[in-house]
This record gives structure tokens, sequence and C-alpha cells, in this order.
């Protein structure tokens, strides 16, 4: 079956680095849309970064000029540079996998997601 598997995370203070993966297998990486999103506690599970397959980006407003997406189709993996870490982006970031045609910012459009990894900023 299709497997995400992220990793990457850990604790860091305010203002440090951190660069997410996320390996993908058992799909044709090349023809996928692809996606983070993060949940925070208590909080429900939002858009952060996406690619689509022709490498087209879109950010959203909380992470914009902070956060990197890329993607390597000969690795079937995507990345998630987080500079300027704050506080408030302690969360669990999640990638996903969409096979729609444009980029995709609404959760219910990706068909499989990876299990998460934590990241926490400290102040």
């Amino acid at each position: 079956q299709v497997q995400l598997v992220e990793s990457g995370g850990g604790l860091v203070q305010a203002g440090d680095s951190l660069r997410l993966s996320c390996a993908v297998s058992r799909l044709t990486f090349s023809n996928y849309n692809m996606g983070w999103f993060r949940q925070a506690p208590g909080k429900e599970r939002v858009f952060v970064a996406a690619i689509n397959r022709y490498s087209r980006i879109v950010y959203s407003d909380a992470v914009k000029g902070r956060f990197t997406i890329s993607r390597d189709n000969g690795k079937n993996a995507i990345y998630l540079q987080l500079d300027s870490l704050k506080p408030e982006d302690t969360a669990v970031y999640y990638c996903a996998a969409s096979s729609t045609y444009s980029v995709v910012t609404d959760g219910d459009g990706y068909d499989f997601w990876g299990q998460g990894t934590q990241v926490t900023v400290s102040s």
C-alpha cells in the first residue's frame, strides 16, 4: 500500500530552523501533488504548503516567507524547510498526496497521509 513517512521533527528554540522530509512509496510520485499540513494541540489540522506536479507552490499566510517546500521526483520525496521558527509553529506536521490536477489547500482533496512528525518550538 501507499506509504508516506515524515521525519526531521524535534524540539528547537524560537528562531531556529528544521528541515522536514517525507518519503513516499508505492505510487507514481511525479503524478501527484504534495502538501504539508499541521495540527496544533486542541486545534484542527490546517494547510501549510503545497507543491504540484509542475512545481507550482502555494503557502499559507502564516508561514509565507519563513517556510520553503520542495520536491525531488528522483527520490520520491518532499521537504519542508522551516526557518525563523516561532512557538506558534508547534504542531504535528503531516505530508499528504493528492491526485488532483491543481494545487490543493483543502485537506479533503488529499488521498494519502503520513503519520506525522512532531515539531516543538520553545520560547
